[in-house]
C-alpha cells in the first residue's frame, strides 16, 4: 500500500487548470504544473497520470466550473435569451481580472505541435460539440416559433460561436470587459427576431 496523499487533489487541479489556462497546453511546463500545484513530479504522475490525462481533467473542470454558464444558456426559453447570455457569460469570464485573461479552450491549443496533436483534436471537439449544442437550440427554437421559420440555424449558431472564441482572442490581447460588452450587444441587436 502506498502512502496516503498529503495534498488536495481538487485544490491542485484548479491550480493545474489555471496554469493551462494562462500558458496553454505546450506552454505549461512540468515544472509550472508542480510548483503551482505545490507538488513533486511523481506526485503529480501518481495523482493525475501523464501531463495530457492532468489537462483533460483541468478541461472537464473548466467546463463544470467557470463556462458552467454555457449549459444555463442554453436552457433559457427564447433564443435570443440562449444568444444574450451566452455572450454576457463569455465576456464576463473572459475579463474576470481574478482569472486567466482569455478562454482555456480557445486558447489551449492554438499553437499546437504534433506531440499535442491529441489535445488540439480534444479542443477542436470540445468547441465542435458547444456548437452543435447551440444548433440543437436554435432549431428547437425555429420548431417553437421562438426563431421566424427558414431561419439557417447552422450559421446563425457559426455565428455565435465565432463571436465567442472572438471575445476571447480580444480578451486575451487586451481588450476592456466595456469594449467587449458592446460587441456582445451588437451581436444581439443584429440577432433575427422572434417568430
Amino acid at each position: 500500500m502506498g502512502r496516503p496523499r498529503e495534498f488536495d487533489t481538487d485544490k491542485a487541479l484548479d491550480r493545474a487548470l489555471e496554469v493551462f489556462w494562462r500558458h496553454g497546453y505546450e506552454g505549461a511546463t512540468i515544472p509550472d504544473l508542480t510548483r503551482a500545484m505545490g507538488i513533486n513530479r511523481p506526485s503529480l504522475y501518481a495523482a493525475f497520470g501523464n501531463k495530457e490525462a492532468l489537462f483533460r481533467k483541468a478541461l472537464e473542470r473548466y467546463q463544470t466550473g467557470p463556462i458552467a454558464f454555457v449549459h444555463l444558456a442554453l436552457a433559457e426559453p427564447t433564443a435570443r435569451k440562449v444568444a444574450e447570455r451566452l455572450l454576457c457569460g463569455a465576456v464576463q469570464l473572459v475579463t474576470d481580472t481574478s482569472k486567466p485573461r482569455g478562454c482555456m479552450v480557445v486558447q489551449g491549443a492554438l499553437a499546437c505541435g504534433d506531440d499535442a496533436e491529441p489535445i488540439r483534436r480534444a479542443l477542436t471537439e470540445y468547441r465542435e460539440a458547444g456548437f452543435t449544442a447551440i444548433r440543437a437550440r436554435f432549431e428547437r427554437a425555429v420548431s417553437e416559433g421562438d426563431l421566424p421559420k427558414g431561419t439557417d440555424c447552422t450559421t446563425l449558431a457559426r455565428y455565435i460561436a465565432t463571436v465567442l472564441n472572438g471575445l476571447a482572442v480580444q480578451a486575451a490581447s487586451g481588450a476592456s470587459a466595456d469594449e467587449l460588452r458592446r460587441v456582445a450587444e451588437l451581436t444581439v441587436r443584429a440577432f433575427p427576431t422572434e417568430g
